[in-house]
């Protein structure tokens, strides 16, 4: 029964999320954590980082991740648990390639329609706006960034959009010098 609820929950996630993995994460969080109760905001905090340590999108591996916790805190043995990363994983990225195939043959018909066109304009606020939540909702008393991450950011911002240093260049300097201040 728990691995059709994941299931369903996460094809629901994958369904109405625009904007990829980090849009994803405020609407992981508030059916994960808030609505079923699944797991704790420090796990799942827990699981936004290692997330984001490991390769991959992101949204699929919090679901993933997700997944599998869920199962192996209701102590289910750890077959059922790889079978619930497996259903997790596969619910949400179901409905994307399920729209993307639907899209592109709409695209293809309707490529040169204003209205159209006008909508495709108007999701991109709605993906800033969920980007935002999903920021917002990761800043918790317990990971409240302290002024070294504020200047770490700060810098890496100025680096990336001011003077155009490459994205890569930004991680590694950003790795050393967090290590150096922490």
């Amino acid at each position: 029964m728990i691995l059709l609820e994941l299931f369903f929950t996460f094809f629901i996630i994958g369904l109405f999320t625009i904007g990829g993995g980090y849009a994803m994460l405020s609407l992981i969080q508030t059916q994960v954590v808030t609505e079923h109760g699944w797991l704790d905001e420090h796990t799942f905090t827990d699981i936004v980082a290692i997330s984001q340590m490991t390769p991959g999108p992101i949204g699929i591996n919090s679901a993933t991740y997700v997944g599998y916790t869920v199962l192996a805190e209701s102590g289910a043995p750890q077959i059922l648990c790889v079978l619930g990363s497996f259903t997790t994983s596969l619910a949400v990225v179901l409905p994307s390639f399920l729209i993307v195939l639907t899209m592109c043959r709409v695209y293809y018909k309707f490529s040169n329609n204003a209205v159209f066109e006008g909508f495709m304009n108007g999701l991109k606020p709605a993906v800033v706006g969920l980007i935002g939540a999903s920021a917002l909702l990761l800043v918790t008393p317990e990971n409240f960034p302290d002024w070294k991450s504020w200047v770490l950011f700060a810098g890496a911002f100025a680096a990336a959009w001011i003077w155009k240093v490459n994205p890569i260049l930004v991680i590694v300097a950003g790795g050393i010098l967090g290590f150096l201040l922490y």
